[in-house]
């Protein structure tokens, strides 16, 4: 995680405090004393639930991992955009129909600000990009080991092909990406190391770039010793047979490490 301006979070949550202090008049309460949401505005919704959003970034502020480039200020910027959007989306009809109010509001609200947050972690995780729906798609495999770890590296190593098949994508500089960028980088690395032997590694280094310039397959023939006509076809080979080894043997405590 990068850092912040600790003073200017200060001021925030200080500012924040004031700012619930002020709307406890806005909120509405039932003859039980439960809040009352049918004809608050959602002004008054959103400002109540402000807290939620920084216990949430708190969570993916853990480990650089999980929030990259972004400071714990960015988590909670993007947080309160989650919670903004989805408060339009609340359906109070449906809300107070429900036995637990309360906590039927949090999470629907929890689930959209951990949403948005996570989108923007992974629009920012630097210039080896991987789809939205793919990183869900990994997720919700947390639980099916091998399957979770084949879509892992097949999703890194496919998006590193396309940046090269469509440069225009990933033309737009970005000052914070270099971090993120070799965070990723040693971590795949570490894992080539782990796992490969000396041949199947440098194959794999070479062929994406990680830690120098990519090579084509008769470049990495050369460079590694390959002779004869049909030494682009031998890397190609040793190029898919170390990322079946990498799904065969890297543990799946070690993707979610990254994710």
């Amino acid at each position: 995680m990068k850092y912040y301006n600790v003073e200017g979070y200060v001021r925030h949550k200080h500012d924040l405090q004031k700012v619930i202090e002020r709307n406890e008049k806005n909120i509405d309460y039932d003859e039980s004393g439960n809040v009352d949401y049918t004809n608050m505005t959602d002004d008054a919704i959103i400002k109540m639930w402000m807290p939620l959003c920084e216990a949430l970034a708190r969570k993916f502020a853990t480990s650089q991992q999980a929030s990259g480039v972004m400071s714990i200020v960015d988590l909670i910027s993007c947080g309160y955009l989650g919670l903004c959007k989805a408060v339009k989306k609340l359906d109070r009809y449906t809300l107070q129909l429900s036995e637990d109010t309360e906590q039927t509001i949090k999470s629907f609200l929890a689930k959209r600000i951990r949403g948005a947050i996570r989108r923007q972690i992974d629009i920012n995780r630097g210039d080896m990009r991987i789809p939205e729906h793919k990183y869900n798609e990994i997720r919700k495999n947390f639980g099916k080991d091998k399957k979770m770890v084949a879509m892992f590296f097949n999703s890194v190593f496919l998006s590193i092909d396309a940046k090269s098949e469509d440069d225009m994508i990933y033309d737009i500089p970005d000052e914070s990406e270099p971090y993120n960028q070799e965070l990723l980088n040693m971590y795949l690395m570490s894992l080539l190391q782990q796992h490969l032997n000396d041949k199947e590694y440098q194959v794999l280094r070479l062929s994406y770039g990680l830690d120098c310039d990519k090579c084509s397959a008769s470049e990495i023939a050369t460079k590694i010793g390959i002779e004869g006509t049909s030494a682009y076809v031998r890397v190609s080979q040793l190029k898919k047979q170390a990322v079946d080894k990498l799904i065969e043997n890297v543990d799946h405590s070690q993707v979610l490490d990254y994710l």
